[in-house]
């Protein structure tokens, strides 16, 4: 979901839309310049601490060490090949019609321009070639993480591709809440983990178990996190960058996380599960920079549903394979809270329109909250009116507070709680 207004093709044969700024054929389309400045304030902001904890803190091995740094090296390129490749995606996007309107620009010329739709997927294309190019340089035939690998690029594929088809068809939010829990299954098939979970000491004397063998209702668990991950981040959105932005932040909470388990721990196993995660986070983290320079305020591009579930898909199978699902939930915080809000109308017991957004006044392009329970308009009824830029970056740092939350609980119950 995203702050558009989506046009079809035949919507546009029968009554064809007066052009104001930009071309639907995309022969005369000129794309806006990315926002670098703003991509490289970001990125350092979120990857600072996670290199240095990397390469200078934590003693890694270098066994380790070395394929993280190739698969950094590989999304870097990445990152400028999801630059180059956007613009050249959003004329073909635009030839077929696949265009919105920012609603939250409505009344003003920005309003009236037709931004490029769904190009999350070429973030998930370069995603999936980095991620394949990566096998070559880390994985043998023989090797035990080869199979949950691709195990979780073939879930990721899924989800891709029911974005992209959700983007053109306009696919019903019931069947997008189902199909991410088939998209599980080869990850699910393919998993060697553990399936048990670590009593808290407070209950150890309840319980009478130190340590609990959940079974098949782990895996249960874990599809049921991958169905809330590829849709928190879908109905968390409206405005310009937020949903890349919230998906960046969380990254790079996942990778100071790893990185930390990583230096702290001594068990083999554990320390290669963080790892793994790794390497599937750095490609995400560095292709949807990219995008971001094109999608932060004003957006010239918009991701679409393909991004959303993508990324929300991606997360919860690097959270999975890393063993660390509960600090993954923490870590979505908000938008755990956003659901929360969401429930009555998602489950049809309050009335629920199409587009659960602010209201845009064009005079003086601040946003109102509306009652519809969303922590984008629950965040305007509190703190008044904003714009729209503004309000993205209160919810990132909202975001990041989140994170920052999560590893402080997790320092304070440290030998208390387990």
């Amino acid at each position: 979901m995203t702050a558009r207004k989506r046009t079809s093709s035949v919507t546009n044969s029968e009554n064809p839309p007066t052009p104001k700024t930009t071309i639907a054929s995309g022969e005369d389309f000129h794309l806006s310049p990315p926002k670098l400045g703003v991509i490289f304030v970001i990125s350092s902001l979120l990857c600072s601490l996670y290199l240095y904890l990397l390469c200078f803190h934590y003693n890694v091995d270098n066994e380790l060490r070395r394929p993280i740094l190739i698969n950094a090296g590989l999304s870097l390129v990445g990152f400028f090949v999801t630059l180059k490749l956007i613009p050249v995606a959003a004329r073909y996007v635009l030839r077929r019609n696949m265009f919105g309107f920012d609603i939250n620009k409505r009344g003003t010329p920005q309003g009236d321009v037709k931004v490029p739709e769904s190009l999350g997927i070429v973030v998930g294309i370069v995603f999936l070639i980095v991620a394949i190019i990566f096998q070559f340089f880390n994985f043998t035939e023989d090797s035990l993480w080869l199979v949950e690998y691709n195990a979780a690029l073939a879930s990721i594929c899924f989800m891709i591709l029911l974005g992209f088809v959700d983007d053109v068809l306009d696919v019903p939010w019931r069947v997008k809440l189902l199909l991410p829990s088939f998209a599980t299954l080869p990850l699910l098939m393919a998993y060697a983990g553990h399936t048990t979970i670590v009593i808290p000491k407070p209950l150890v004397s309840y319980v009478g178990l130190e340590i609990l063998d959940l079974g098949r209702i782990y895996k249960l668990y874990m599809a049921l996190l991958a169905v809330f991950c590829t849709n928190s981040i879908n109905i968390h959105a409206g405005l310009n960058g937020l949903e890349i932005g919230q998906t960046v932040v969380i990254a790079a909470a996942i990778l100071i996380h790893n990185v930390m388990q990583i230096g702290a721990s001594v068990d083999t196993e554990l320390r290669q599960a963080h790892a793994f995660s790794i390497y599937l986070t750095q490609p995400l983290m560095a292709t949807s920079l990219a995008m971001l320079a094109y999608n932060w305020y004003p957006s010239a591009v918009f991701v679409g549903d393909t991004y959303t579930v993508f990324a929300g898909m991606t997360m919860a199978v690097a959270g999975i394979l890393g063993h660390f699902s509960e600090t993954l939930l923490i870590f979505f915080l908000p938008q755990v809270l956003n659901f929360l809000l969401s429930l009555p109308q998602l489950a049809g017991i309050v009335k629920c329109p199409r587009h659960r957004l602010p209201k845009f006044d064009s005079a003086t392009g601040l946003l109102t909250g509306t009652k519809d329970g969303t922590v984008v308009n629950v965040y305007l009824r509190i703190f008044g009116r904003k714009t729209e830029k503004s309000l993205c970056i209160h919810l990132l740092v909202f975001q990041a507070l989140a994170c920052g939350f999560c590893f402080l609980l997790r320092h304070f119950l440290a030998g208390w709680y387990k």
